[in-house]
């Protein structure tokens, strides 16, 4: 039984991914497609908090390459359970700024994580919620005209 997509949007700091989402929602409220948008980290109260943790916190500058790659992936664990696998079993469009591949790339490669480690636990946050595309806007300042696939 086919079902409406999950697609993600993956990319650097304002290269235009949440612009692209947004004119994405927009299209798809003009062919009446069911959707939603989803963010990373966040898009539930507990990865909102987690958010916070990750962005505001005073003490979150000795936070260690291990705890940030497990908070990452809690709040995907929420989300995905939460808000994604019961959106897409409601025949819902899911629309995701961020997902595992920026795990993959900012903890895993920039603060030099075994890739292994990085694999294992996006696997266990996904659980088998797989994404049908994956879309990288090019540009920057959050004026993408082009993406990537």
């Amino acid at each position: 039984m086919s079902r409406l997509p999950f697609i993600t949007f993956e990319g650097s700091e304002a290269c235009g991914k949440t612009t692209q989402v947004q004119r994405l929602a927009a299209r798809l409220d003009r062919l009446r497609v069911p959707h939603l948008i989803t963010r990373e980290p966040g898009g539930t109260p507990i990865g909102e908090t987690i958010r916070e943790l990750l962005q505001f916190a005073p003490h979150n500058s000795s936070m260690t390459s291990e705890t940030e790659l497990l908070l990452f992936e809690a709040s995907r664990s929420q989300l995905v359970r939460e808000v994604i696998k019961p959106a897409l079993e409601r025949d819902t469009c899911v629309i995701a700024d961020r997902f595992f591949d920026s795990t993959t790339i900012y903890q895993g490669a920039a603060r030099k994580m075994d890739r292994g480690k990085n694999e294992l636990f996006n696997g266990v946050a996904v659980g088998c919620c797989g994404t049908d595309m994956t879309i990288e806007p090019e540009g920057g300042g959050g004026t993408a005209g082009g993406c990537r696939m």
